[in-house]
């Protein structure tokens, strides 16, 4: 049998023009996962029946652009299992193969998130798990370890009371600039974030000038790195870079999560084999091949912002 990746990939080639939708519905929005109750299940106080899941568009997308990262790239399964557990990868994999979505969505909840990342609620016969939020508090906050950076700074005062300090973040939150200048401006972002740099120091009645080392990943170069983009307007993310440079390694563009102000919904935009799709666990067919290139995500798109940018390892 085929994987879920294979029959999308056949599906991109076989397709025509006016059929561009994958030939069956992947990751729908929701889920109930049925627990069948055994002759002792009924001494147990509460008897939970069914587990249903709501609003999990904050995790649906990303666990889209997760499957097709670990596919583009025969080395990412095996890299990744170092990061996130084998069991984790293997498992992940094998449930979006056999199409067992709401299985996959609770492995990401009972293994990577925390309780206080949801909320829960028992009603008659059912278990609630409610996934309101943003994909920054439900996905990339549980991948700490996959992308941590520290960044040194040295102040050329001596009598500076913070003469040296170290700048360590969990997760990489992409900050808009204060001031609007020429050029690229995620490229300029996130060169200010990454790259060695000169400012005035902060520290009160200091007068001393601060030197920024370059910031480097903590445990080595990542497979993929996650961009969270929520501050941003909408305006100033019409174009996203395909290539960008982190810390001496290249990385390409993935995919990004995308914002409908609208429904107040989530979707995803990524590549599979060069083409780019868009998925939408909402509709029917929630997935289909799109025509505009990946790097203008927001070009004749309803969904009017985008929360998180992925990119992956190109090992050059």
């Amino acid at each position: 049998m085929k994987t879920l990746f294979e029959e999308i990939k056949a599906s991109i080639k076989n397709n025509y023009n006016q059929d561009r939708s994958f030939w069956r519905s992947v990751l729908p929005w929701g889920g109930v996962f049925t627990i069948k109750a055994g002759c002792k299940a009924v001494s147990c106080t509460p008897l939970y029946v069914e587990i249903r899941l709501k609003n999990t568009c904050t995790i649906d997308g990303f666990l889209m652009l997760l499957y097709v990262i670990l596919n583009e790239n025969e080395n990412f399964p095996r890299e990744l299992s170092l990061r996130l557990g084998k069991e984790f990868v293997d498992y992940f994999l094998y449930l979006m193969d056999t199409y067992s979505f709401t299985t996959v969505k609770l492995l990401w909840i009972w293994d990577k998130m925390a309780k206080q990342q949801y909320k829960s609620e028992v009603q008659k016969a059912s278990f609630i798990i409610d996934l309101f939020g943003n994909e920054h508090d439900n996905f990339t906050k549980n991948l700490e370890n996959l992308m941590a950076t520290i960044q040194e700074s040295y102040c050329s005062n001596w009598r500076c009371p913070a003469r040296v300090h170290k700048d360590q973040q969990c997760t990489i939150s992409i900050n808009p600039p204060q001031e609007i200048p020429h050029g690229n401006l995620i490229r300029l972002a996130v060169d200010e974030l990454f790259c060695s740099r000169s400012e005035q120091c902060e520290e009160h009645g200091c007068g001393g000038l601060r030197e920024f080392s370059q910031r480097v990943f903590c445990h080595g170069a990542p497979p993929f790195v996650v961009f969270n983009m929520q501050h941003w307007r909408s305006e100033d993310l019409a174009y996203v870079p395909y290539h960008l440079d982190l810390s001496d390694h290249k990385y390409l563009l993935e995919g990004a999560t995308l914002f409908n102000k609208v429904e107040h919904h989530d979707s995803a935009a990524f590549q599979i084999d060069g083409h780019w799709m868009h998925y939408d666990g909402l509709r029917n067919c929630n997935l289909v091949s799109v025509n505009f290139p990946g790097e203008f995500l927001l070009h004749e798109s309803k969904y009017t912002k985008i929360k998180i940018v992925a990119y992956t390892y190109t090992h050059e």
